[in-house]
């Protein structure tokens, strides 16, 4: 439940793919390593290093509560959701512990506001392995499990193979996993 990389300054208005464009190109660029990748959700582009869960197949954990995975996507999405949900609980916990974050009418610059960011980042973190405040952590699973389900939202040649090779990639992971699972 840490951050490892936080690009702060965007307006909330902002859509993830024009964020994640800009990580991936700025000079303190995210970088993703061969053979590695992040869960993004529906948002994002499915790319290398970025995978997305698959569209129009279950995906919330609620969803799967009477019926298990029915083949490798639902059970993708499922260990995807699962997954995606420790990110959600890292960011509640921040917001938890550092209310400032959350206020919907802050009265600092931008650039205030992305320093604040920055620094309750780094005390979260460093708070997580010294004092993780157990009390928060049970608040946002509790809030978590309440939560209803939400919709979660270029003709490039390298754009196309670059998805391409991100379905490969998914799609590989997926088998796999089913492989797993059935056996």
């Amino acid at each position: 439940m840490r951050f490892t990389y936080v690009l702060p300054g965007w307006e909330g208005t902002a859509s993830d793919s024009r964020i994640i464009k800009n990580a991936l190109t700025r000079e303190d660029k995210l970088i993703i390593p061969n053979g590695k990748y992040y869960l993004v959700d529906a948002g994002f582009m499915l790319r290398r290093g970025l995978l997305t869960p698959y569209r129009n197949v279950r995906y919330h954990l609620k969803e799967y509560s009477s019926q298990q995975p029915q083949n490798f996507r639902e059970l993708f999405n499922l260990r995807h959701s699962s997954l995606r949900n420790a990110i959600e609980r890292a960011f509640g916990v921040l917001k938890k512990r550092f209310p400032i974050i959350g206020d919907t009418q802050p009265t600092y610059s931008v650039e205030t506001q992305s320093q604040i960011v920055l620094a309750c980042c780094i005390l979260h973190n460093f708070l997580m392995e010294f004092d993780p405040d157990l009390e928060y952590i049970n608040e946002v699973d509790e809030e978590l499990a309440n939560q209803s389900p939400s919709e979660e939202e270029s003709g490039d040649i390298s754009a196309e193979k670059d998805h391409a090779q991100g379905e490969s990639l998914r799609n590989e992971i997926a088998m796999q996993m089913w492989n797993d699972y059935i056996l």
